[in-house]
């Protein structure tokens, strides 16, 4: 019998539709007396990475742990000709429509990785809806191409393999999905013991049976994603709401500072580079709740 997949203990599971075929898994729990938040999880992982995190801010929200569209045990829609399939875009729209789903017509945003480029987007396509923003360890998929250089961004070479056309890349990463999923969870981390075995392997089981949609998540990053980047940084359109972002030193490397970068994005802006490895919500996830629950305060 194959071993059970782990959940956030005291939440509850759903299929949840949100677009033409496509269903999300979530979980969700809370008192639903403070702020709703909707957290959505990075690169190779699922709801389960913000399980502490989520427990922790039940206490006084309702907080809702999707998986991302193509990720989990949410649905993993054929990537289309366009790529838009898989564009932060859509995922955004998928988010919103979730949260209306269960009765939110408002919510905050928080995001980790992938995540978090979902949660950039979703927060700049519908201001009104979106009334805090956290943004954990990434840079606005614009900013991150134009940072990438030199030897330094070797660190990056998954962006720029799962960025090629649809079948390489797909081939190569099928060929050994746990050594390359489980090489991100190994050198990402400053802590070991922050992922447990099970949860480890609920990982990698995930990632194994999602190979196609992960590239076209990244694939679209390279694509539609920065377009939409381009698009908005033109018109000058920024994000309304009061943000936070946490992320490590990346700069420091790479020769670029951050929190311009996001101050060019996101006029009520925080930001703080952190110690913590890049799986921060579970290194760390007594900080990170309280860093969310002073956003949502402002």
């Amino acid at each position: 019998m194959a071993p059970a997949v782990p959940v956030i203990p005291g939440f509850d599971y759903r299929r949840v539709p949100v677009a033409d075929g496509v269903s999300l898994n979530v979980a969700t729990a809370g008192t639903g007396t403070g702020t709703p938040i909707v957290l959505l999880h990075g690169f190779p992982q699922t709801h389960l990475m913000w399980r502490h995190v989520a427990a922790d801010l039940a206490a006084d929200h309702t907080v809702i742990c999707p998986d991302l569209r193509g990720y989990g045990a949410s649905d993993k829609p054929a990537e289309a000709d366009t790529a838009a399939t898989y564009s932060k875009r859509t995922m955004g729209a998928d988010i919103v429509a979730l949260a209306r789903a269960l009765g939110h017509e408002t919510f905050a945003l928080a995001g980790h990785d992938r995540g978090a480029l979902v949660a950039f987007r979703t927060a700049l396509d519908h201001p009104a809806t979106v009334t805090h923003l956290a943004c954990l360890d990434v840079l606005p998929t614009l900013d991150m191409w134009d940072v990438m250089h030199g030897v330094t961004a070797a660190v990056g070479f998954h962006l720029y393999l799962m960025a090629q056309p649809p079948g390489l890349p797909e081939r190569m990463i099928a060929a050994s999905p746990d050594a390359f999923f489980g090489h991100f969870l190994d050198i990402w981390t400053n802590d070991p013991h922050a992922i447990p075995a099970d949860v480890r392997a609920a990982y990698l089981a995930a990632c194994r049976d999602a190979v196609p949609s992960i590239v076209a998540d990244y694939r679209a990053s390279a694509g539609p994603d920065l377009d939409d980047d381009r698009a908005d940084r033109a018109a000058g359109r920024r994000l309304r709401m009061p943000v936070t972002v946490l992320q490590q030193d990346w700069g420091a490397a790479l020769g670029f500072d951050a929190a311009a970068l996001w101050r060019a994005w996101a006029p009520d802006l925080r930001h703080s580079s952190v110690a913590y490895g890049h799986f921060m919500a579970e290194e760390a996830p007594a900080k990170i709740a309280e860093e969310l629950r002073g956003l949502m305060a402002r």
